[in-house]
């Protein structure tokens, strides 16, 4: 019989105080109110862990990289307790026909309960020949491992839109596994890597609620990708001030200014960088004095250079500085006042003139 994730804490001398404890931190990392814990409590305490398939194609690993080095909930954790990652042929110790075996026991004996977590996307040139897995194509082995799936969950940008194996040309025709699985929910996680706490966040909202979180149009966590960058950047202020970063070692860039003219996509990517920030929450590529690569949109790679400036934002205090928007600020308002005194006087003199054409009328 498959244990729970309490159950699993219990044998390991964990303590109903550091469990409740857990909750609660899960809770918060999930942006959910105090009022979830309760309910993630008694979830971690029936539910049997769910088994996982994590497949791997044309990627560099990134992804896994990143979920190892999770804090919040803690990576060993979620492989070891919350769920049951049966697969990974980059993690298991078995190999070979040993390791292929598994993934039809586990698609047998749990049809219709399993997870598939997908790192990386297949080739479809020369029928899937540039990515091959057990002397098969790595696309056939992805479509009949998520044929029974409960959900797929595409981990980083190459599963959720194709990365830098789809840029131009793409003479592989690597293509995101949206585009090959069909009739399954998929979940994108997109980032190069995602940050890790968004990865196990996923997951463990997963486990907690058996069911997927709210996606956006672009099957993404809107828990973790419904904001733009921009929106909780620390340097926003100085973007909406006008004050920007105009060379790397200038005295702005040593201020901390807005970096948007040296690139940043911040104001174009969906992420939670700027709040969750990587480490463990030490820092982030903006916090470091770097740009957004804007790493979890689609077709990042095919945009142009990463140090072009974002041309298609039109927002209040671009390209100026607050004198020159507040001497805007100030002309404008004159105009107002000399518009409003214009009309007051014609005003005026009309009364008057109506005033004299009644007394000629009298007389």
């Amino acid at each position: 019989m498959n244990e729970t994730f309490y159950e699993v804490l219990r044998h390991q001398g964990i303590t109903r105080r550091s469990f409740l404890k857990f909750c609660s931190l899960t809770a918060a990392s999930l942006g959910l109110s105090a009022a979830a814990m309760p309910k993630i409590a008694q979830a971690l305490e029936t539910k049997p862990r769910t088994p996982v398939i994590w497949l791997h194609g044309l990627e560099c690993t990134c992804c896994s990289e990143s979920f190892i080095r999770s804090a919040h909930p803690l990576t060993r954790d979620v492989v070891l307790s919350m769920l049951s990652l049966d697969y990974d042929d980059t993690l298991m110790a078995a190999a070979g026909h040993q390791a292929e075996a598994i993934i039809e026991q586990v698609k047998a004996k749990y049809r219709g309960n399993y997870i598939v977590a997908v790192e990386g996307n297949p080739p479809l040139n020369e029928d899937g020949m540039f990515c091959i897995q057990g002397g098969r194509p790595f696309v056939e082995k992805l479509k009949e491992t998520s044929a029974d799936a409960k959900a797929v969950i595409a981990w980083g940008s190459c599963a959720s839109y194709g990365c830098v194996q789809a840029a131009r040309p793409n003479p592989t025709r690597a293509t995101p596994i949206r585009k090959v699985i069909a009739g399954k929910p998929i979940i994108c996680v997109p980032g190069c890597p995602p940050i890790a706490e968004v990865m196990t966040g996923v997951v463990a909202y997963m486990l907690t609620f058996d069911r997927i979180p709210a996606l956006d149009r672009q099957g993404r966590p809107k828990m973790f990708y419904g904001q733009r960058i921009h929106d909780k950047c620390y340097r926003r202020g100085h973007f909406d001030a006008g004050q920007f970063v105009e060379a790397w070692d200038d005295e702005s860039a040593k201020k901390g200014y807005c970096l948007y003219k040296m690139g940043c996509k911040g104001p174009t990517t969906y992420n939670a960088c700027s709040s969750m920030r990587w480490n463990g929450g030490v820092s982030w590529p903006v916090q470091s004095g770097h740009g957004c690569l804007g790493c979890s949109e689609d077709g990042f790679w095919d945009k142009g250079s990463f140090y072009d400036r974002v041309t298609n934002i039109h927002q209040f205090g671009i390209e100026a500085n607050a004198d020159v928007i507040g001497g805007a600020i100030a002309v404008g308002t004159g105009a107002a006042i000399a518009a409003h005194a214009a009309l007051t006087a014609l005003d005026s003199l009309r009364r008057r003139e109506s005033t004299k054409d009644r007394e000629g009328i009298e007389a």
